[in-house]
């Protein structure tokens, strides 16, 4: 399962989801869906926005965790 750690980064810079959201260029709705990892993709260049944004790398923002998907998934 992929897990979006955007919550996590967004505390280390100390940036709101709305500075985060005037940044990037993202809809509050939709930056929300990827805070709480309800998102089923992401566009690259709405990821290179954010790590741009929260200066840091895509490994911060994206883990992969081996087992950890719904039963719906696998």
């Amino acid at each position: 399962m992929i897990v979006i750690n955007l919550d996590v980064m967004m505390a280390k810079r100390k940036m709101s989801l709305n500075e985060l959201s005037e940044k990037v260029g993202i809809t509050l709705a939709n930056l929300s869906i990827l805070k709480n990892n309800k998102a089923k993709a992401i566009r690259l260049s709405t990821l290179d926005a954010i790590c741009k944004a929260l200066d840091c790398e895509v490994a911060d923002i994206l883990e992969y965790r081996e087992g950890d998907g719904d039963a719906e998934d696998e």
